[in-house]
């Protein structure tokens, strides 16, 4: 139960502090910013694997699995968004 309260005090920190850091960048580099945060993704999906897996609460495995589909949503758009992005400056025939 302990293991619990401290995983949902580092998930509510890590919300806080992500909202606070997004509302501070300018638009004009969010973009740029997204590719740079899939490599951030990934490692958020590397230690929620690794922390379902090292469980057997039902608890913290779906709170686990609930990372791993949100941090795959986000490094898949941003793969997108920056595909979008690079395509925008290809020559056009």
């Amino acid at each position: 139960m302990e293991s619990l309260i401290l995983l949902l005090t580092i998930l509510a920190l890590a919300i806080f502090v992500g909202f606070e850091i997004i509302t501070k960048v300018p638009p004009t580099l969010h973009t740029p910013l997204m590719s740079g945060s899939n490599a951030i993704s990934g490692i958020t999906i590397t230690g929620a694997i690794l922390a379902v897996q090292s469980t057997n609460s039902a608890v913290i495995t779906w709170v686990g699995f609930a990372a791993i589909v949100l941090a795959t949503i986000n490094v898949v758009g941003g793969f997108l968004v920056t595909n979008r992005m690079l395509a925008m400056f290809k020559r056009k025939d």
